[in-house]
This record gives C-alpha cells, sequence and structure tokens, in this order.
C-alpha cells in the first residue's frame, strides 16, 4: 500500500480463481480489485468499514459504475489498483480507480458511493471526521494520469 499525489494504491496479485478458461480476468473481477483498494484507503486513513458501521451507524452503497477496459490482465500478472477521491458531497463519494499492469492501464473507472443508515437503510450524511480524512486524503491530487474521459464524466 501506498500514498502519493493525493492517490492510493495497493497491489494485486492475478490469481487462477480470477480468470476464466483462457488466463484472462474475467471483467467483473476488477470492480473487486477496485473495492479491495478502497477498503484499504479507508483503513489506511483510520476508517475501517466495521468502525464506520459500530460507530455512525452507516453503511456504504454502490450507487453508480462506469469501467473502460483497455488492455486484459492475466493469470500470474502483479497489478497496481489506484484510487484517487474525486468529489465529496452531502450522502456520497466518487472515487476514480485506474488499474495498471506496470506502465499499462489496463481498466479505469469511476465509482459513486452513497451512505446509508446500517438499520433503515435511508441516506444519512457522511460525518464530518470521516469527510476531513477523505479531503485530506485528496490534497495533492494529480489527475494527469487519468484518461480526460474519466475526468470528464459528472458524477450525478
Amino acid at each position: 500500500m501506498q500514498r502519493q499525489n493525493g492517490s492510493f494504491s495497493i497491489r494485486v496479485p492475478v490469481n487462477y480463481e480470477d480468470t476464466d478458461a483462457g488466463g484472462v480476468v474475467y471483467y467483473g473481477n476488477y470492480l473487486g480489485y477496485m473495492e479491495r483498494a478502497r477498503n484499504a484507503c479507508l483503513r489506511f486513513h483510520g476508517f475501517p468499514l466495521t468502525r464506520i458501521e459500530k460507530e455512525d451507524g452507516m453503511l456504504f452503497v454502490v450507487t453508480n459504475v462506469e469501467l473502460r477496459y483497455y488492455l486484459p490482465a492475466r493469470l500470474d500478472d502483479e497489478l497496481e489498483v489506484n484510487l484517487k477521491v474525486r468529489q465529496i458531497r452531502g450522502a456520497r463519494v466518487s472515487f476514480m480507480h485506474q488499474v495498471l499492469r506496470g506502465a499499462d492501464r489496463l481498466v479505469e473507472g469511476e465509482i459513486d458511493l452513497a451512505t446509508v443508515d446500517s438499520r433503515t437503510g435511508r441516506p444519512c450524511r457522511i460525518p464530518e471526521r470521516l469527510k476531513a480524512g477523505l479531503r485530506q486524503h485528496m490534497a495533492g491530487v494529480d489527475d494527469s494520469d487519468f484518461s480526460p474521459r474519466m475526468l470528464s464524466a459528472q458524477p450525478s
């Protein structure tokens, strides 16, 4: 795990279970890699999901996913999964993700999450301490390594 220029990244090895019969990563598995990176980022900043649920009574739910595939990953590849917090507002947060193999960009996307009360499932505002932590993560964000298409997409 590492943090630099406002981004956060983890390394993910491609295992046999991630691939199809041809040894290529199944397209849906990239979402799992991205979720691992988000969870690791939150833990790194002192906000593990179990603590957020216990102390704030809040859960994150995915509300929108946009992915763009460029190249396939294969069995035994070592991937780097990067994320950046794009926007925080009210009860929503948007993350930009990128999956790399060395210098090759494989997949990138934007995932929007909403926060809901863990008991009622109703939307709830992101606690100020979590907003502050996410905003601190956003400091120094350099978007130059993400494609213009993903940067120009406006979250709803």
